[in-house]
């Protein structure tokens, strides 16, 4: 029976995950109930679950839960913020992408820290101006330039230079490299 209902729980996850953040067509009159899960860690937030994506990211780059008020979730929070400022997609599809990137880049031994990747994904993502990005397919494109054997600062300045707007030549960094 535990199966069963486990089984079901992932069912709007995965018809999530392919939604981005389009608005649901869902009518007015059918209700959502949202559910908590501040006690524990679940592999994936679903779109009703009640859990701060902020506090869940932090808690599981951290191997456990932490309180809401707890600096990494603070921290968190703030590049949440940020990145959704940049990005179509909301922050739990954020949270969501950031977690199966950061396992992918583990299973070929380039780990970086979360905040790493969504504060450098959003910065790459702020030369676009006022035209927002799409995070999963910003994901993509760094996780192919890392398997390609790039750093992470080489993987972004790849990536930034994509996103230049038409016409415009990519910004030199400070290393005298654009």
């Amino acid at each position: 029976m535990r199966s069963v209902a486990a089984g079901l729980a992932a069912l709007p996850i995965l018809a999530a995950c392919d939604r981005g953040g389009e608005p649901s067509d869902r009518s007015e009159d059918q209700a959502v109930v949202a559910s908590t899960a501040e006690d524990d860690l679940p592999a994936w937030l679903s779109p009703t679950d009640g859990t701060e994506p902020a506090r869940w990211l932090a808690g599981r780059e951290a191997g456990h839960p932490l309180r809401a008020d707890a600096a990494e979730v603070r921290g968190m929070r703030e590049s949440l913020d940020r990145a959704r400022n940049a990005f179509v997609e909301d922050k739990r599809m954020i949270a969501n992408r950031t977690v199966q990137l950061g396992q992918m880049l583990s299973e070929i031994g380039k780990t970086e820290s979360y905040r790493a990747l969504i504060d450098g994904l959003g910065e790459v993502a702020s030369v676009r101006g006022r035209h927002k990005s799409l995070y999963g397919e910003m994901c993509q494109h760094y996780y192919n330039t890392r398997a390609q054997g790039a750093d992470h600062a080489t993987a972004l300045a790849r990536l930034e230079a994509r996103e230049q707007p038409a016409g415009e030549a990519p910004a030199e960094s400070p290393g005298g490299k654009p």
